[in-house]
């Protein structure tokens, strides 16, 4: 008995090591990456950078005030295209036929290295540079993503890069690509479409956040249109049979989707508002409108979804007696990650460290905390463990991944907002603006800056990261979820 249970502790033993070191293969936290190390290239760019970090507060302030929705990005753009002319960029506005869109280059050959800008605001979240909620204007927009964070701090990364190119010893180039109205998903989709971002090695990108890390995680595929609905008006009491009711069939199209919920995969998402419904009980409106976003998992998940979605609206058009319009506006498909080189930002993030928070910027973060009930843990200055990839499904949507797509590119979300704070909220709007959301700029512009420089001095890791990127396409190539004739919804200039 004695040399059996011997025997069955011995194979415990193997396999709870068996099982231990499969775990820890898929552990995050087992994943090792080790410290960019420092060389004379990326202290210039830190130097100019440092140099420079006023200015570019400035840059970023004056965004954060302009705070312009999607489409109405004009002085956000203008000021960042300016700024990397003034510092001898190529820029070519409008393009994809976008007025608040921009490419912006600087030195020639390859490889081309992308970095993607984004600067608009939020309808609806003007708000002070306060820890409790005080609106600017009421009911104005606000920088509650932290989009005026992101182009400045891109915009910086791509100026300092210059400073590796502008002997002429090495060939390459940097483009910078001012991206509007990634709120609604339009301005990477229809530059996408449009080709605007054809000839790249790879690109580099980020976002505010309330963690320091590197994910690799994707993202939902999405479609997006609106749905109108023309009847017939008449009484709601004298002689409603002589109706037509648009609205009706607004509500047996949404009762109709959310039957179908029930059908389709856990993965899928379907959201919609309904943005007109008449005008008084006492008239059957003859006009309703909706939007609505569809979501899945990925693009062909999404098609499939949509199609589902088609019939109900024309079902529900059918028991109402109306005419309907679909406007399709946008779609998007899942992020494509890349390993290697997010890897490499991972490295520059090691080696670059988190935003330097003072005891004053955690007092404001915390007196945010406490206004909004929730635990007083201040900013976080931690970095994230560099997780390994992994299929996610139920979160949000980016027209970056139509960039992933079309080349291999990374990510990397800096802290700018207290831990524990929802995202698209006045408490972001109110930590962009001030020193909080300056500090997270000069970290993200290091970290892109000092992995443009390992992407131009290693061309070997750009390789690897296209060998990785085909891989993960595995033979599908990019197809456009926008018909080739649809126009991007471009807004005209307000008087400013």
């Amino acid at each position: 008995m004695r040399k059996i249970s011997i025997g069955f502790f011995i194979l415990f033993l193997l396999s709870a090591a068996s099982a231990f070191a499969d775990y820890m293969q898929d552990d995050p936290l087992a994943l090792d990456v080790t410290p960019a190390k420092m060389n004379p290239e990326k202290k210039a760019v830190f130097s100019w950078l440092e140099a420079h970090f006023a200015e570019l507060s400035e840059i970023n302030s004056k965004i954060w005030r302009f705070a312009e929705v999607a489409m109405e990005e004009y002085r956000s753009s203008e000021l960042l295209a300016s700024y990397l002319e003034k510092n001898g960029f190529r820029v070519t506005r409008n393009v994809a036929d976008m007025p608040t869109a921009f490419v912006a280059a600087y030195g020639e050959g390859e490889p081309v290295i992308g970095i993607l800008a984004e600067y608009d605001a939020l309808p609806g979240l003007s708000q002070k540079r306060k820890p409790y909620k005080e609106t600017v204007e009421e009911g104005k927009p606000g920088h509650g993503c932290g989009h005026n964070v992101f182009g400045t701090a891109s915009t910086a990364a791509a100026v300092a890069l210059k400073r590796i190119l502008q002997d002429g010893k090495r060939g390459g180039t940097v483009r910078l690509f001012g991206c509007p109205a990634e709120e609604t998903l339009v301005g990477k989709a229809f530059m996408a479409r449009d080709g605007v971002f054809d000839g790249l090695s790879c690109c580099i990108q980020w976002h505010p956040a309330s963690e320091n890390g590197v994910p690799l995680d994707s993202s939902n595929a999405m479609n997006q249109f609106e749905v109108e609905f023309f009847g017939k008006t008449a009484h709601a009491a004298g002689d409603p049979w002589n109706a037509r009711s648009a609205l009706d069939a607004v509500e047996l199209t949404d009762i109709g989707l959310n039957y179908l919920r029930e059908h389709l995969k856990p993965t899928a998402r379907i959201h919609y508002v309904i943005k007109c419904g008449g005008g008084a009980p006492n008239v059957v409106p003859d006009y309703a409108k909706a939007w609505y976003f569809v979501r899945d998992i990925d693009r062909k998940s999404v098609e499939a979804d949509h199609a589902r979605v088609l019939k109900i609206i024309k079902g529900a058009s059918l028991m109402t007696e109306t005419a309907y319009k679909i406007r399709f506006i946008s779609g998007v498909h899942e992020v494509l990650a890349n390993r290697k080189g997010s890897e490499v930002v991972y490295s520059n993030l090691l080696l670059v460290g988190v935003p330097p928070f003072n005891e004053k910027e955690q007092a404001f973060a915390k007196a945010i905390q406490k206004n909004l009930g929730i635990e007083e843990k201040g900013l976080n200055t931690t970095i994230e463990p560099f997780r390994l990839p992994e299929r996610s499904w139920g979160g949000g949507s980016t027209d970056v991944a139509e960039v992933s797509w079309l080349t291999p590119t990374t990510g990397l979300g800096i802290a700018f907002k207290p831990i524990g704070t929802p995202g698209h909220h006045w408490a972001a709007v109110a930590c962009g603006g001030m020193s909080i959301g300056h500090k997270a700029m000069l970290t993200a512009a290091k970290v892109m800056a000092a992995t443009g420089v390992d992407f131009f001095m290693h061309p070997e890791i750009v390789q690897e990261m296209r060998r990785e990127w085909m891989e993960r396409k595995q033979g599908r190539e990019y197809e456009s979820p926008l018909a080739p004739d649809l126009k991007p919804p471009v807004k005209s200039r307000r008087s400013q």
